[in-house]
């Protein structure tokens, strides 16, 4: 079978392959603890799961306007307000299969052939992909453990060309977990603007910060800048709901409406009971986030202070989401040049899977969740240590 020029192109999701791998091994009996897969193990909230659950005892199992029921989509801006105080409508807003699709749709609505795209370094496995699909160039921009990797108005400068059409944005960032400052977020928007180019801010992450550090957001920016930015979030990690696959965006009503036309002939509307449990979810109360924020911080303290005790490793401290990212290449040798390598010696040796950094960007790292019990986590990172210190 001739399969595209085009998805030859396209990487399988490294975490999906080491899950993968992972389950492969447990098949067998092995035990192993999974740092791979980035989603909360906390529960769905209650009242999420009795609005799903009230949603099908009263049929409500039909087709539905494909930007989401406006319901829904009215709940969308009003998380904006809720939280950050922006003001937008129904209008401004779709809901999409997972933060993911919302991607899919914005990259497909706004970049040509030839399109460069600035992705700073580490950067979140599918970005490359999706903008290549399109026929666009990913432009690499890279930033410095000691940065907290993150780029700087003086990075995206110098990566700039004419060519350069849009400027992806992770903040919480996966596989990093660092985190920009509001105050650095409009410094870069501002150089964005002047310079012509679109920002794609994916804040999937927003609510999981960990105090000091404050919640940052672009969605105030984009009252006053609408034709210079799209907001993508979701309600995956921060209302525990991965698999219910409910993502959002905030944008211009026009880049919704062309969205909506892409969503209309791929997949149409999100679920309906999914839709109905997202409502539940943007509406009613936001316990959950207190309680994940609280533990996630304690696992991160946790984890750091095992860290510092492997030799040559640096890792940022990170502000949010539940990701660590440490450089480990000074613990490369002949037999683990690379994080890949690694990676697999970790899953065989230690019963351990961690996500190469090299899916990342940035083969000098490993990704570790630490979205696990605080004893697993220990107990993991004790194993992980060893291996390090061969």
């Amino acid at each position: 079978m001739n399969i595209s020029e085009r998805l030859k192109r396209l990487k399988p999701s490294a975490t999906l392959t080491i899950s993968s791998k992972a389950a492969g091994l447990k098949a067998q009996g092995r035990e192993i603890v999974n740092l791979s897969v980035g989603e909360p193990d906390f529960g769905t909230p209650a009242h999420v799961i009795e609005a799903a659950k009230k949603a099908l005892d009263e049929g409500f199992t039909r087709y539905t306007p494909v930007p989401g029921i406006p319901a829904l989509r009215e709940a969308v801006a009003g998380y904006y307000e809720r939280f950050y105080g922006t003001k937008a409508g129904a209008a401004n807003t779709i809901v999409s299969n997972g933060g993911k699709q919302v991607l899919y749709n914005l990259f497909a609505a706004l970049l040509n052939p030839g399109d460069e795209v600035l992705i700073p370094a580490p950067y979140w496995v599918s970005y490359p992909d999706m903008v290549s699909l399109f026929d666009a160039t990913p432009v690499f921009v890279t930033t410095r453990a000691e940065d907290d990797f993150l780029a700087s108005v003086v990075d995206l400068e110098e990566a700039c060309t004419p060519r350069t059409r849009m400027l992806i944005l992770n903040s919480p960032s996966n596989p990093t977990g660092t985190h920009y400052t509001q105050e650095k977020l409009l410094q870069i928007a501002e150089w964005a603007k002047a310079r012509g180019v679109f920002i794609v801010s994916d804040e999937v992450y927003d609510r999981l910060v960990f105090a000091p550090a404050q919640p940052a957001t672009l969605s105030k920016w984009w009252e006053t800048n609408q034709e210079h930015v799209a907001v993508v979030g979701a309600l995956s990690k921060s209302m525990c709901m991965t698999g219910l696959r409910v993502g959002f965006a905030l944008a211009q009503a026009d880049l919704v409406k062309a969205m909506s036309k892409i969503q209309g002939q791929s997949t149409s509307n999100v679920n309906s009971v999914a839709q109905k449990a997202a409502l539940a979810a943007l509406t009613g109360p936001w316990d959950v986030l207190e309680e994940m924020n609280t533990a996630f911080a304690r696992r991160r303290d946790l984890a750091l202070a095992i860290m510092k005790t492997w030799p040559g490793v640096i890792c940022p401290k990170p502000d949010g989401a539940f990701y660590l990212f440490p450089v480990v290449s000074a613990c490369y040798t002949k037999a683990i040049p690379d994080s890949v390598t690694l990676c697999s010696r970790l899953l065989e040796d230690a019963g351990v899977a961690a996500v190469p950094g090299a899916a990342f960007g940035d083969d000098r790292c490993i990704r570790l969740s630490y979205a696990v019990a605080d004893e697993v986590l220990e107990g993991a990172l004790l194993k992980i240590g060893k291996v390090l210190l061969g």
